[in-house]
């Protein structure tokens, strides 16, 4: 099948507004592969250093003529998605000397929880934690003895910031290496059927408690598909994991074979070897485009409109924000997963996952199918699945029917013609609203605002009774330079509360909304945002605002606001408690969303 001329025109566009961009990059990662393995270039006093606690492994390193993996670990036991990186540095590094190449941690990166964090003042943190991490990354490399790299890392800010990491280090081949989900507990629906009865008093914390714990209860990546699992999707899509390792349980034997493997790829794809495939290879228009034709097409999180943006500029490819309205339109909806349905990523991976979903959409041409992949050249390579045979890794065909057509549709009858998220523009600026999980009917809202500053303000007018009617919710101020940009999560079952109540509610902010967020229309990282003169700095109570997912469009339609004064509220205490002054440098620095919201690239 003939590339789709929409998937075409927007890839043409992205190669046009980046030539020079990623001309420049490209030269510098030549350059930088030209130089032969890294670890030539190191003095005996630099590389004794370097061996020194490497027991076993020293001849080998010596020599330079065996890959050396440096191992980048996002590694802690506060995020049950990295719980199971653990034992993966020894399991790498088994499988590296079996292929007679050598493996060593260069680094550790830091890993917050978002689940943790939701609606705390430690989220203010997480979206600058992404360049944090990029940043670590760099450290860990600056070491220079690697020839490829092994990124162990899975949910929402960590992918991001070691992508950004691996572009920047493009002129070395890169794996990434999943831990996959954990197997199902309390479906999600019932956990968010049980939040909304908190939030309005029906039941107390005790029951509360107990739905979280039966939902979160064990190693792996939260089910729901939220920015954590929309990553993974990415890293298939894009080619820097091995096909099929995704969603794959950890603990399984399938799982510890796909991590020996990867290390066994990595070894293989090394300038020392015949099959060189450098990260700055993969990373390219073409890949970026599969990426987001892949966020649409399972409705993804609204997180990577901001991550793919800052992902892309650290390989010289810029993306804008028409890019993902564009391919939305061009990309049919072909899963339904919590919060935009009820199955779990696994009922999603047992229907026929990523590898059915990619083959569809290659066949229907909305996937560039040449591009160049960790597995090889071509993203066929994804349409087929890993498999266990007496004890051997294979892979085989993936499924071409779908096992569940509640869960996975085929791109010829999918449950939207087009994709999970629109681009929205009007007098208070661009923004995005991810309409997969919203009923059509709520995708025009107009109704007078109610303005707040912060979460707390906002969950006091609701338990006042002063939100139970028709109601734009602002909440502003919750920009990158304002505050960090934290997820607005904690907001969900107040606003889904009213929504049910049968009033038309919409939200609208300069914040994010977590991955998990669902049926309330919210239109999300408005641009400029309110520190940076945008116009929502000057709404107030009572002003009409309408949102129309329909049209594209956010608007103020009272007169006279842009004749106002701007909101200044005080927001010194911003800047200090939880860690907050370390990262004031990263508030002043921060680009717009649009750009996204990065201070590094």
């Amino acid at each position: 099948m003939p590339l789709d001329d929409r998937i075409a025109a927007v890839t043409d566009r992205i190669i046009d507004r980046s030539r020079d961009t990623r001309t420049t990059y490209l030269d510098r990662m030549r350059r930088l592969a030209a130089e032969g393995p890294r670890r030539a270039h190191l003095s005996c006093g630099n590389q004794a250093h370097a061996y020194a606690a490497m027991e076993g492994d020293k001849d080998a390193l010596v020599s330079a003529r065996s890959p050396n993996l440096g191992i980048v670990t996002a590694y802690n036991d506060m995020l049950s998605a990295h719980q199971p990186f653990r034992d993966y540095p020894e399991r790498i590094k088994e499988a590296a000397r079996r292929v007679g190449a050598t493996a060593q941690v260069a680094g550790g990166v830091p890993a917050m929880c978002d689940g943790v964090t939701q609606g705390q003042t430690g989220m203010e943190l997480s979206l600058f934690s992404r360049d944090v991490i990029a940043l670590a990354t760099g450290v860990a490399l600056s070491h220079n003895t690697f020839d490829a790299v092994l990124y162990l890392g899975v949910c929402d800010k960590i992918v991001p910031g070691l992508i950004m990491a691996a572009g920047t280090f493009g002129y070395l081949p890169g794996l990434f290496v999943p831990a996959g989900p954990m197997i199902s507990g309390l479906p999600n629906d019932e956990k968010a059927k049980v939040r909304q009865q908190f939030a309005s008093g029906e039941v107390g914390r005790d029951k509360l408690m107990e739905a979280e714990m039966a939902s979160y209860h064990g190693p792996g990546t939260c089910t729901f598909y939220g920015t954590a699992n929309s990553n993974q999707m990415l890293m298939e899509f894009m080619g820097l994991h091995l096909p099929g390792a995704s969603f794959v349980n950890p603990g399984t034997p399938l799982r510890d074979a796909l991590t020996a493997a990867a290390a066994e790829r990595a070894a293989a794809i090394t300038a020392l070897g015949n099959d060189y495939r450098p990260v700055c290879d993969i990373l390219d228009e073409k890949a970026f485009v599969n990426g987001m034709v892949g966020l649409m097409a399972t409705g993804g999180s609204t997180n990577l409109v901001i991550h793919l943006v800052a992902m892309a500029r650290a390989a010289g490819v810029i993306l804008d924000c028409a890019d993902f309205a564009d391919i939305s339109a061009a990309t049919p909806l072909m899963a339904r997963v919590y919060p935009n349905g009820l199955a779990d990523v696994n009922h999603f991976h047992a229907a026929g996952g990523l590898g059915y979903m990619i083959g569809e959409l290659l066949d229907a041409g909305l996937l560039h199918p040449d591009t160049q992949t960790v597995a090889g050249t071509g993203l066929a390579h994804y349409t087929r699945e890993p498999k266990l045979a007496d004890g051997a890794l294979t892979w085989e065909d993936g499924a071409r029917e779908t096992l569940n057509d509640k869960v996975l549709r085929p791109a010829t009858d999918p449950f939207q013609r087009a994709g999970g998220l629109v681009e929205l523009n009007g007098n208070l600026g661009r923004g995005v609203m991810k309409v997969s999980a919203v009923a059509p009917e709520r995708h025009l809202i107009e109704a007078p605002a109610a303005v707040f500053h912060d979460q707390p303000s906002v969950r006091e007018a609701f338990r006042a009774g002063q939100l139970n009617r028709d109601v734009v919710v602002v909440v502003r101020f919750q920009g990158p330079r304002a505050n960090g940009m934290p997820e607005l999560h904690a907001l969900t079952p107040i606003l889904a509360v009213l929504q049910d109540r049968g009033h038309k509610v919409a939200l609208v902010t300069d914040g994010r909304m977590s991955g998990a967020s669902g049926k309330v229309p919210s239109a999300i990282h408005l641009s400029p945002e309110a520190l940076d003169g945008g116009l929502i700095a000057k709404l107030q109570d009572g002003d009409l605002i309408r949102v129309d997912a329909a049209k594209g469009s956010i608007d103020v339609l009272t007169e006279g606001v842009a004749d106002r004064p701007s909101a200044t509220p005080d927001l010194t205490d911003n800047g200090w408690g939880v860690g907050r002054e370390l990262f004031e440098i990263f508030r002043d620095r921060a680009g717009p969303a649009t750009a996204g919201a990065a201070s590094v690239v």
